[in-house]
């Protein structure tokens, strides 16, 4: 792989894992916890959190697959940018419109059942992670 799509691919691989992990593993527990702070109001604020994050993660999934579609990057690097771009795709077709369909009963007053989906968005995070942790370090070390 090139030293600049490397270059490109390592800063979007750290930003989108950065995200992921401020977001996913750090605001969304607190904002329950906080003062005041509803299920219902909670679950707003979370879908336009997690709205905004998945459109930008899907902005550099988009930017890492031209990145290696240019860089023809090593085997580790693909696999790992592969499995990140994968379990985003799973996320956004499979796991969020149920959430989103159980989030719009709450919101409408409703009384819903908790979701398993939930448990599935939070493996594939964890997934992503851990990809994306393997892609940055690779990356990096193709860089040196």
């Amino acid at each position: 792989m090139n030293g600049s799509a490397a270059a490109v691919a390592s800063a979007v691989t750290f930003l989108w894992l950065g995200m992921v992990l401020a977001i996913s593993f750090l605001e969304a527990p607190l904002k329950f916890r906080a003062p005041g702070v509803t299920l219902p109001l909670g679950l707003g604020i979370g879908r336009l959190v997690f709205r905004a994050l998945n459109r930008v993660e899907a902005a550099l999934a988009a930017a890492l697959v031209v990145a290696g579609v240019t860089g023809r990057p090593p085997v580790t690097p693909a696999a790992a940018g592969l499995v990140a771009v994968a379990a985003l795709a799973v996320q956004l077709a499979a796991v969020r419109p149920g959430l989103n369909r159980r989030s719009d009963r709450v919101l409408a007053g409703e009384e819903a059942p908790r979701s398993r989906a939930h448990h599935a968005y939070i493996a594939l995070e964890l997934v992503k992670v851990v990809a994306l942790l393997v892609l940055g370090v690779s990356l990096l070390a193709a860089l040196s």
